[in-house]
């Protein structure tokens, strides 16, 4: 009963403390709904973009892998800081310079309306279909878990499954539809503290279950008895082998971090340059320490479990049932859920986005005002949601979650990251090759992965790993944009100009900042090889 209060009142903290920081926000306008006004400071937009990263679907599914595979699987934490340093230095002042709501909205610039409506679809497909149903399903994988729901509620684990994920569903569509960019931020800042908080005290007590009270000789124990699960530089046989590091690791990186909405959209709303760049610097920093709270469990649970679960994807809400005191569950089942809405609401929050401003303003009512944007864009919103409940169940058995997760985007990642690529260094590619990139990248990744691959596999042979296929498919779309580029270049070169929607003087120590970020990236990988 103390941790179902616990877990209550904190959840309604957050909601009434986002409610009382945004009440004063027009959020009648597109910017006041979409970016909270321009307003965001550095530690909001660290904040948010941690949480809105940092849910079910990383805790859940990465710690499954590193269960089953051990340390390596760190890279998708660790090389996030260097594609935030990227973003920060490089994309971000180009953005702010640019006045985009909408990463789409620079390609309707550099390209046409055409190649951004193609994008803004790849984006929504991509979210409704991978994105969206996989944080709902890992999120109900957790909280079933922690409350043991099918015990609680005499149901079985497939009917406890659609009950979580249509309850954590419905709240997270009511808070990201009718709250708008602010609402999700603030609320996400106060997670990120509790989330922070909350996350080490699992590995902490986990260590101490290792060594009867004392965190250090579980550390040592684990270590010393667990040897093979705590090397940086993966196998061919990992998840994630060390050479994709150089190769489709630090694409995906750059998508994520650089170019996805749900993520740059937090970026987008910073108050002015320096704002941005110091919140992405921030939020870098402490990702170098995410293998604290979402690889160093999974390690945790194959000692205690002896490698005995059925499934991985179950080792983190086995671990904290396992290991975290009665008293304290609620508390971090309320702030695991405030992750799960934070992600949930931010994908959301981009989709009304990308709607309402790249297809009904432009297609279906070129006409229609500020307000009429938003409230069409709502409702999609909710259209969007619902379509996502009924999908997340579905998704059960698809193998090891983060894994999926990340092979699938692909369709639409390595697509996108090209066409901006190529639109930001070149000044003379047109329209066309835009158009032909991110279709025939989209196309190839299809027939690769989802096609050849099974095909080579069951008749016994060797298929490269998807990292792989990313870098060779992100080469081979580039060189024929430039191709294209090259038989017919646009006639007037794209020039960026600056609409002075806000200051965008940089950060005075970026470059200082970054560097360091990199070194300390390095370091992490020197010291664990």
């Amino acid at each position: 009963m103390l941790g179902i209060l616990s877990f209550v009142g904190f959840t309604l903290l957050v909601a009434v403390v986002a409610y009382l920081a945004t009440r004063k926000t027009n959020e009648q306008s597109s910017d006041g709904y979409f970016l909270g006004g321009r307003s965001l400071t550095a530690g909001v937009i660290a904040g948010s973009l941690l949480l809105t990263n940092l849910s079910t679907e990383q805790i859940v599914g990465l710690n499954g892998s590193a269960y089953e595979s051990g340390l390596s699987v760190m890279a998708w934490e660790t090389l996030a800081a260097i594609a935030m340093v990227v973003t920060a230095i490089f994309l971000l002042p180009r953005y702010l310079k640019g006045g985009l709501t909408t990463v789409p909205q620079f390609l309707a610039n550099r390209f046409d309306v055409t190649t951004k409506t193609i994008t803004s679809v790849l984006f929504l497909t991509g979210y409704v279909v991978v994105l969206l149903p996989v944080i709902l399903y890992s999120g109900s994988v957790a909280i079933s878990g922690m409350f043991n729901i099918p015990e609680l509620l005499g149901v079985t684990e497939t009917e406890a499954l659609w009950i979580c994920v249509w309850g954590i569903g419905i709240t997270g569509g009511i808070y990201a539809v009718f709250g708008g960019l602010k609402a999700v931020a603030v609320s996400d800042s106060i997670n990120a503290i509790g989330l922070l908080i909350g996350g080490l005290m699992i590995p902490l007590f986990g260590l101490m279950a290792i060594g009867d009270g004392n965190a250090l000789d579980g550390l040592s124990i684990l270590v010393q008895e667990n040897p093979d699960k705590f090397k940086s530089m993966g196998t061919e046989s990992d998840p994630v082998p060390f050479h994709t590091i150089f190769t489709g690791m630090m694409l995906v990186q750059l998508f994520y971090w650089g170019t996805n909405q749900q993520i740059i959209q937090r970026a987008l709303a910073a108050k002015n340059l320096a704002e941005g760049q110091k919140g992405l610097m921030l939020a870098a920093f402490i990702k170098v320490l995410g293998p604290l709270l979402v690889v160093l469990p999974g390690l945790i649970a194959y000692h205690l479990f002896e490698g005995g679960l059925e499934k991985a994807d179950t080792a983190y809400p086995m671990l904290v049932a396992e290991v975290l005191p009665e008293a304290l569950v609620g508390f971090f089942a309320a702030v695991l859920f405030g992750a799960i809405l934070s992600s949930f609401n931010s994908v959301l929050n981009s989709s009304v986005t990308l709607f309402g401003v790249d297809i009904y303003k432009q297609h279906i009512n070129p006409e229609a005002s500020e307000l009429q944007m938003v409230k069409n864009g709502k409702r999609f919103g909710l259209i969007l949601a619902v379509a996502a409940m009924f999908i997340a169940p579905l998704i059960a058995n698809a193998g090891t979650l983060f894994d999926y997760l990340q092979e699938v985007n692909g369709i639409y990642s390595i697509p996108i990251l090209t066409i901006i690529f190529v639109g930001y260094t070149t000044k003379r590619v047109p329209a066309i090759a835009a158009k032909v990139g991110v279709i025939s990248g989209s196309l190839l990744y299809i027939i690769s992965q989802f096609i050849l691959q099974p095909m080579v596999t069951e008749n016994g042979g060797t298929y490269p790993h998807y990292l792989d296929v990313m870098a060779i498919l992100f080469l081979l779309n580039t060189a024929i944009m430039l191709l294209i580029g090259q038989f017919k270049p646009m006639e007037t070169p794209y020039e960026l100009n600056y609409t002075k929607q806000v200051d965008i003087l940089p950060f005075k120590y970026v470059k200082e900042v970054g560097i360091a970020i990199c070194v300390l990236v390095i370091g992490v990988y020197i010291y664990f090889a």
